[in-house]
């Protein structure tokens, strides 16, 4: 009988994180984003428009109506983030996000990396990277002490 082998937790949840972002209503980014606590999912969150709103699949995009560059006025968007997704949605369990690892499918936006810092985030595991020209992102990260990683391995997909 062969030996099965069992991902490691990184890849555990990195292939969940990319199952959530598929339901994404984004027509620009599917992103995905789960927290973890004691290698235990607490939220998850796709980007997509609030509770009882119109998606953009079914409106169109308003960034692309208005010719809003990417990583740009992240405000004027219909949607909302994964991560602020996932973080309002423990919020709204009373699930504490304490000491908590965010794996997410994208780099985190600077709104979503001052989110993630203060709802005590400790470990950031993303995929792909996300437009930031000034580096904001990076350098609240590294300032607050939350330890940040690209996923490296290849998970066929």
């Amino acid at each position: 009988m062969e030996k099965k082998e069992r991902p490691n937790w990184d890849e555990y949840f990195m292939r969940i994180t990319i199952d959530v972002a598929k339901r994404s209503t984004c027509l620009r980014r599917q992103v995905g984003a789960i927290i973890v606590r004691k290698n235990r999912i607490v939220a998850t969150g796709y980007n997509g428009a609030p509770n009882k709103l119109q998606h953009c699949l079914d409106l169109g995009c308003l960034r692309d109506q208005l010719n809003i560059e990417s990583g740009t006025h992240l405000e004027i968007c219909r949607g909302l983030h994964a991560e602020q997704n996932a973080i309002v949605q423990a919020a709204r369990f009373g699930i504490s996000t304490d000491d908590g690892i965010c794996y997410v499918t994208h780099h985190p936006c600077i709104i979503c990396t001052k989110l993630l810092i203060n709802a005590g985030i400790t470990r950031i595991v993303y995929n792909e990277g996300y437009p930031d020209k000034m580096g904001l992102s990076e350098k609240f990260i590294k300032e607050a002490g939350v330890k940040i990683e690209q996923f490296k391995d290849n998970l066929d997909l």
